[in-house]
């Protein structure tokens, strides 16, 4: 569903340009997702005659039930914008292009299921096949390794609890942790305080399982970062996340140089 609210006028003009660049504007934003629930979409700016010269107060976006590159689901997004310069212009080619850079504040919820679903993706999947670190193959014997059937389930206070495997030749070892998430220099989620757990792993693989345990860990925390996901001509930060019962929610702000092409 899209909406917008966009002042009031008795302009014919100026309604059809409001009509036009809602329609641009919820196309734009639709298709940087693979799959959406909803979508509404506020254009605010008063007077709505300000919208001829390019100028809007802001815009407010909430969507449910995204998809991000076809394997990466998000619970519900939503952001607002600073004050808007686009041009006109560009709308009449069914483009939305910014005379300058916005700033934006968001949030996004993720939930558990859907971080399990992500962790199955290709693009997690490969950065965790084949490690052949040297720490890892002094663990293996010189076995490359591969983790794989990563499970996590979220906990109170910031708190997961994460499980693998890790398969060095045609060995599997399982590894359960619970781990506290936070936030390094606004763009990267990092796995820390890692406390092993051996309940589930049979006790001759136990210090092999905390080894390898480790490994993965700084693996993942090389993985989560910002700066490899960022859309075209958007620069995502984060300012904090909190896990809430089944969900995990982050906050932050995105400077939006211009608008992203079709991914």
């Amino acid at each position: 569903m899209f909406g917008s609210f966009i002042g009031t006028t008795n302009d014919a003009g100026t309604d059809w340009g409001e009509q036009m660049l809602n329609t641009v504007a919820s196309q734009s934003i639709r298709h940087l997702f693979s799959q959406s629930e909803s979508i509404d979409l506020e254009i605010h700016c008063h007077p709505s005659s300000k919208l001829l010269q390019g100028n809007l107060d802001g815009i407010k976006m909430t969507g449910t039930g995204l998809v991000i590159r076809r394997d990466f689901p998000v619970e519900r997004m939503s952001f607002e914008t600073d004050m808007v310069a686009i041009d006109f212009g560009s709308i009449l080619s069914g483009t939305l292009r910014l005379k300058q850079p916005t700033q934006a504040m968001a949030r996004v919820e993720l939930s558990e299921s859907g971080i399990n679903r992500a962790f199955g993706a290709k693009l997690v999947t490969r950065r965790l096949e084949n490690l052949d670190w040297p720490q890892l193959m002094e663990i293996s014997g010189g076995k490359p390794v591969s983790f794989g059937d990563v499970q996590v389930k979220l906990l109170p206070q910031n708190r997961i609890e994460i499980f693998a495997k890790a398969q060095v030749g045609d060995e599997s070892i399982p590894i359960c942790a619970n781990t506290q998430i936070t936030i390094e220099r606004r763009r990267r989620v990092l796995f820390e305080d890692a406390q092993f757990k051996d309940e589930n792993v049979p006790e001759p693989l136990q210090d092999k399982s905390r080894s390898l345990g480790k490994a993965f860990i700084a693996a993942l925390n090389e993985m989560v970062d910002l700066d490899r996901f960022d859309l075209d001509g958007v620069m995502m930060r984060l300012n904090r996340l909190e896990t809430q019962g089944k969900n995990l929610i982050f906050s932050g702000y995105a400077r939006i140089d211009r608008v992203p092409k079709n991914p």
